[in-house]
């Protein structure tokens, strides 16, 4: 059994606490929104009302938050992790992040590894998430069973080092959302020609986009946008980084920033990421 305390308890969060929980472990949870830890205290964790009294004396600590702003808060200038701290950071952020982040733990006798997961809520309940470690390899080699309860064997992948991971990670989620983006324009185009969502998306499925489409097809005829798997808050923070990541024209994902922006300016950020269709579909025109 391993000690576990968990920095973050959103969505993703709590899938893997629930990996950890089942699997015998203890979990030790805080979540800057305390109610946010309700779930994951109800599944068995112990509720921490700090950071830092979640973290102390526990030999790995992992992270999943929202982004490097809140890496930066919560562990950095929070003072939240002992000496000798296994620090498993999962939340997605950019390969200077990561490498900071390193450099930052060697500081203070903290072993990083970043541990990206690959994959929305649906794979992370089933265990076929992909997951990127890297970092010290001693200290991945003490994650690894950890991961492995969350992991896909095929999709666990160890790299040299953390920014490495990170790479993976925004390589992933730029795929998935350049796909979404293809999909927007799919529907746009063809509502420009009276075609029904449901043809399109029935005639997307032997394309390139087929994966994206079959995923998304019932969310998006169902309007069930709500039942986030992936928030478009969080596919516009990754795309973000992807942009700041490559110092130079991604426009591929420029355009995709540019429709989840329009979706957060409509009140859908906290929504599936198919939400970004909704101005391509019928009801946009009543």
């Amino acid at each position: 059994m391993t000690d576990v305390a968990l920095l973050g308890t959103g969505r993703m969060g709590h899938e893997l606490a629930v990996h950890l929980l089942r699997a015998g472990h203890r979990v030790t949870a805080w979540n800057r929104t305390p109610a946010g830890a309700d779930r994951t205290v109800a599944a068995g964790a112990e509720r921490a009302a700090t950071a830092r009294e979640a973290a102390a004396g526990r030999p790995v600590v992992m992270t999943v938050l929202f982004g490097p702003d809140a890496v930066q808060e919560t562990v950095l200038d929070g003072g939240v992790l002992d000496p000798g701290t296994v620090w498993l950071d999962v939340t997605t952020v950019g390969p200077e992040d990561a490498a900071r982040y390193a450099r930052w733990a060697a500081e203070h006798d903290v072993r990083y590894v970043h541990g990206p997961v690959v994959g929305t809520l649906a794979p992370a309940r089933a265990g076929k998430l992909g997951v990127y470690l890297g970092g010290e390899e001693a200290a991945v080699q003490e994650v690894l069973p950890l991961a492995r309860l969350w992991a896909d064997p095929e999709r666990l992948r160890v790299v040299p080092r953390p920014q490495d991971a990170a790479v993976g990670k925004l390589l992933a989620n730029l795929a998935l959302g350049v796909s979404v983006q293809g999909l927007v324009e799919a529907l746009r185009l063809a509502r420009s020609q009276g075609t029904a969502p449901a043809d399109a998306l029935a005639m997307l499925g032997s394309t390139g986009l087929g994966f994206i489409a079959g995923m998304k097809r019932d969310v998006i005829l169902d309007g069930t946008f709500e039942d986030t798997q992936f928030s478009v808050d969080l596919l516009a923070k990754d795309a973000r980084l992807m942009l700041a990541a490559a110092g130079t024209s991604l426009p591929a994902v420029e355009a995709l920033l540019g429709t989840l922006e329009a979706a957060q300016a409509a009140g859908r950020g906290d929504q599936d990421i198919a939400a970004a269709v909704v101005p391509e579909l019928p009801a946009a025109d009543a």
